[in-house]
């Protein structure tokens, strides 16, 4: 059986702490990483039952917590009164806003697109910038759902180390 050395199981450690930054930082997909690292560490070190069983688990957790991260702030903000259109508009500004400033320019297009939507929808102030906060608070729970999955999954990983060392 292949095992992997102490130094491949830091390098697979520091991948998914990059993927740990790249769901705070959206430039790196950061749940991807840290599945693509896990499944590394899976077939680098023996690909025995219980890393398969590990990367399996990890992946179950990716999967779930990826629809969770889409889904619970959508239904959030839909709810709030926010239109299709509005938040359509705002992912289109969010990613034209990734380009133009990085990091920040995503969050800050976001937020121009759903109040910029709204506005022209209701033709006030008030209701659209309601909907713009229900729309932050459902990107700032989209963040902290992803942050969890990837935590969970580097945390999952850390277990399968521990159990086949």
């Amino acid at each position: 059986m292949i095992t992997m050395t102490t130094f491949g199981i830091v390098v697979v450690g520091l991948l998914m702490l990059i993927g740990l930054c790249g769901v705070v930082v959206p430039v790196l997909p950061g749940v991807l990483l840290i599945a693509g690292a896990a499944l590394w560490w899976a077939i680098g070190d023996g690909a025995s039952a219980v890393h398969w069983t590990v990367f399996a688990v990890l992946t179950v957790i990716g999967v779930v917590g990826t629809w969770l991260k889409y889904a619970v702030p959508a239904r959030r903000t839909s709810r709030a009164g926010a239109s299709g259109v509005s938040m359509l508009s705002a992912l289109v500004l969010g990613v034209v806003g990734l380009f133009v400033i990085p990091v920040v320019g995503g969050p800050i297009g976001f937020v121009v697109g759903i109040y910029a939507a709204e506005r022209a929808r209701l033709r006030s102030h008030a209701p659209a910038w309601a909907a713009t906060k229900a729309a932050l608070g459902g990107f700032a729970l989209s963040m902290l759902i992803e942050f969890t999955t990837a935590v969970l999954m580097v945390g999952t990983w850390a277990v399968g180390v521990v159990l086949t060392r």
